[in-house]
C-alpha cells in the first residue's frame, strides 16, 4: 500500500500539477489527514519514495513527515541523510532545513556531526542547509525556542563564504536568533566585522536597529 499511495501521489501530482502554492498545499492537507493513521516509519518510507517525483514531489514528502504527530520523532540520521539526497535548489533545501533537518537536531534526533559535515561541504546547498537548519532553533512559528550556541558555531564556520546562497542564509540565520539574543548577535557582527559580506552587515544591522531586513 505505501508503494502505491506514493504512485498516487506523485502521479497526481504530475498529472494535475497545482496552478500555485495554495492548491498545492489543499492537496497535501488532504493527504495528510488520510495519512493519520499510518506510523512515523510509513511516513517517512512514503517520503523518501516522494523525494523522486520532482519538486512537488520532495516538498510534499517533507510536508507529510513534518506535519504527521510522530514524524520528527520517528526520524534516524540514515532517514535524514536519504530525504536530504539530491537536494540542488533554494526550496528544497530551505523547506528541508527548517521541517524536517533543524527540527530533528533542535530535538536529539540528529547530531552536531551531521551539521559540521554540511557547512565544510564543497556543495553550496550542503552549506546553506546548514544554515538554514539554524531557523528551526529560532523561529517560533517553527518551534524554536532559542539557541545561541549552536547558531553561532554554525554561522563562525562559513563566516567568510561568498557564495550567493550562503550569504544569505547567513543573514537569514543571525536575524533569526535576534529575537533571542540580540546582544549576541550584536557581538558576532563586531567580532567579524571584516569577514562578514556587506549584505549581511547590512541586513542584520538593519534588522538590530529597527526590526526589519531592509
Amino acid at each position: 500500500m505505501r508503494t502505491l499511495t506514493a504512485a498516487r501521489i506523485g502521479s497526481e501530482l504530475r498529472r494535475h500539477p497545482p496552478p500555485n502554492t495554495s492548491a498545492w498545499r489543499v492537496k497535501r492537507r488532504a493527504w495528510s489527514q488520510e495519512l493519520a493513521g499510518e506510523s512515523p516509519q510509513e511516513l517517512i518510507r512514503l517520503g523518501q519514495l516522494l523525494i523522486n517525483a520532482g519538486l512537488r514531489g520532495r516538498l510534499t514528502a517533507y510536508e507529510l513527515i513534518a506535519m504527521h504527530p510522530g514524524g520528527i520523532a520517528g526520524l534516524t540520521p540514515a532517514a535524514i541523510r536519504r530525504l536530504a539526497s539530491g537536494l540542488c535548489d533554494w526550496p528544497g533545501v530551505d523547506t528541508f532545513g527548517c521541517l524536517i533537518a533543524g527540527p530533528a537536531w533542535r530535538e536529539g534526533r540528529l547530531g552536531a556531526r551531521q551539521i559540521n559535515s554540511w557547512a565544510r561541504s564543497q556543495d553550496r546547498w550542503q552549506r546553506r542547509l546548514a544554515l538554514t537548519c539554524t531557523v528551526a532553533l529560532n523561529v517560533r512559528a517553527r518551534g524554536g525556542r532559542g539557541d545561541a550556541a549552536r547558531t553561532l558555531r554554525v554561522c563562525r564556520q562559513l563566516v567568510v563564504d561568498r557564495d550567493d546562497m550562503v550569504v544569505k542564509a547567513l543573514s537569514w540565520a543571525l536575524r533569526a536568533l535576534i529575537r533571542w539574543d540580540r546582544a549576541a548577535v550584536r557581538q558576532f557582527i563586531r567580532d567579524h566585522e571584516g569577514q562578514l559580506a556587506a549584505r549581511i552587515k547590512r541586513e542584520v544591522g538593519n534588522k538590530l536597529r529597527s526590526g526589519r531586513k531592509n
